[in-house]
């Protein structure tokens, strides 16, 4: 390897992808969405069979909130709400004690598939729902995680250890009402009087920390109008209880549920605007609209994510903190590597959803599918130079250093002064690894260009001046 071509290598910033989420093949995710078909067909007439395919859904594609809530509706349609003086006790009581033995291995993916398994059985087994939360969050599996929260907090809404754990993944999700509400719920159970309060006041501060914003930046309206969570302004329920009941009346109509989402949002909580979006997807029989916009907003909602854990960070710069962001750039990355994924299987000749496919998997650190894709998008000449940029950076990552040097070479030659920023990486990769590669003359002439546009970039004067000094010394110098 040149000794100069890890400086020159690209770094993203973000954790890769864990290879235990790792893209399902096209056969697989298929043979899941005829599965899911089957299953929506028979969840009015055969519940068991309808059971049966969401199960295979769910333990294909674990991390698939459509898939999971399907299961748990016809769950609860089988078995009916959970009756009063039900299991509630701790792990060795309750049926999720037989999962423990998965969880003290880390075996993620065992304990998921087990814990469908019970859950056919007995769907509101809250213990059973947290396990399977966890396993979900140990492996970044968030939106996932999100409905078996919900469904252990429907289950046993008063319950301590299940409010505890919402509070938590809604505030590292920057959902700081719906955490405090979840305190406020047990506050008045015996002996939790004081970490109720002083986690409440946590989350206050908190939510003061990141200026109280809502999706994109802006105030959350019931915040802003002083109203408490969950609460809306009386104009907003008025319009929320007319599309809801539009909605009964003909659920199969989609704009009601659009315009609800879109309400929602604004004026009450992300779950409940997700929620919303998955009923309409159900009901559009997974139209493809639907699906899409229901995409859009997930990538809006974890961008919103990141940005609320990156304050928390830089008001309290703490290792959970950093662990946060971390794992929540993680889910990003991994959420929009399967959507990009998607919508180029929908749209093969779509270039756009294919570079923005690769910049993801390039982040991911996946370098070989990165440059297979890249080397489509360059069909697209307006994008050749930033392409061959990527290639030249994915080509080093493998240790390709020839195919390297040339997509760098390309680029220089194709980036414009309009692309300013881009054309002086270009050069600074292809300054740095022809020195690696012992190509001294080149080095100097793309290092010295990029010295002449920009004489403080990074290190390229002592790159310079030591590739000088190496020339002098050298027997011809």
């Amino acid at each position: 390897m040149p000794h100069e071509s890890a400086e020159a290598a690209s770094t993203s910033g973000v954790t890769p992808i864990p290879p235990t989420t790792a893209q399902l093949s096209p056969a697989e995710r298929s043979r899941l969405s005829q599965c899911f078909q089957r299953g929506n067909q028979n969840a009015a007439t055969n519940l068991d069979y309808a059971i049966e395919m969401f199960a295979q859904c769910v333990i294909g594609d674990p991390g698939s909130a459509v898939y999971l809530q399907s299961l748990l509706a016809v769950l609860r349609k089988k078995h009916g709400p959970r009756k009063a003086g039900g299991i509630s006790g701790l792990w060795p009581t309750s049926r999720a004690g037989s999962l423990r033995k998965f969880a003290d291995k880390a075996q993620w993916r065992d304990l998921l598939r087990q814990g469908v398994e019970i859950l056919r059985a007995t769907p509101s087994d809250h213990q059973v729902l947290l396990a399977l939360a966890d396993a979900c969050g140990q492996l970044q599996l968030h939106d996932a995680q999100r409905v078996y929260l919900k469904s252990a907090l429907d289950a046993v809404p008063a319950d301590a250890e299940v409010n505890r754990q919402c509070a938590r993944f809604l505030a590292n999700h920057g959902e700081f009402d719906q955490a405090i509400a979840c305190w406020v719920r047990v506050a008045g159970l015996k002996g939790l009087e004081d970490e109720a309060q002083r986690e409440i006041a946590r989350l206050q501060v908190e939510k003061t920390i990141v200026a109280g914003h809502g999706m994109a930046g802006r105030p959350a309206a019931n915040v802003a109008k002083g109203l408490a969570p969950g609460q809306q302004p009386a104009a907003v329920g008025d319009r929320t209880a007319a599309l809801k009941q539009a909605i009964r009346e003909k659920p199969a109509e989609i704009d009601a549920y659009l315009e609800l989402a879109d309400l929602l949002e604004k004026d009450a909580t992300v779950e409940e605007a997700e929620a919303v979006l998955m009923q309409a997807l159900s009901a559009s029989g997974n139209d493809l609209k639907v699906r899409e916009h229901l995409e859009d907003r997930q990538l809006r909602w974890a961008r919103h994510r990141v940005h609320v854990a990156e304050q928390r960070l830089q008001g309290e710069n703490t290792p959970a903190n950093r662990e946060t962001l971390d794992r929540l750039k993680a889910a990003q990355l991994k959420h929009e590597v399967e959507i990009y994924t998607a919508r180029c299987a929908r749209y093969p000749e779509n270039l756009t959803w294919r570079y923005e496919l690769a910049m993801r998997l390039k982040a991911a650190g996946n370098h070989v599918e990165a440059i297979r894709h890249f080397q489509d998008v360059l069909q697209d000449p307006r994008r050749k130079g930033s392409v061959s940029l990527e290639l030249g950076e994915c080509f080093q990552k493998i240790k390709q250093y020839q195919l390297a040097m040339r997509n760098y070479v390309a680029a220089v030659e194709s980036l414009t002064d309009r692309e300013m920023e881009l054309r002086k990486r270009a050069l600074y990769r292809a300054g740095v690894l022809a020195a690696g590669l012992d190509d001294t003359d080149a080095a100097q002439k793309y290092l010295a260009t990029l010295a002449g546009l920009d004489f403080g970039y990074r290190d390229v004067a002592q790159r310079l001046d030591k590739l000088t000094r190496s020339h002098d010394n050298s027997p011809g110098g």
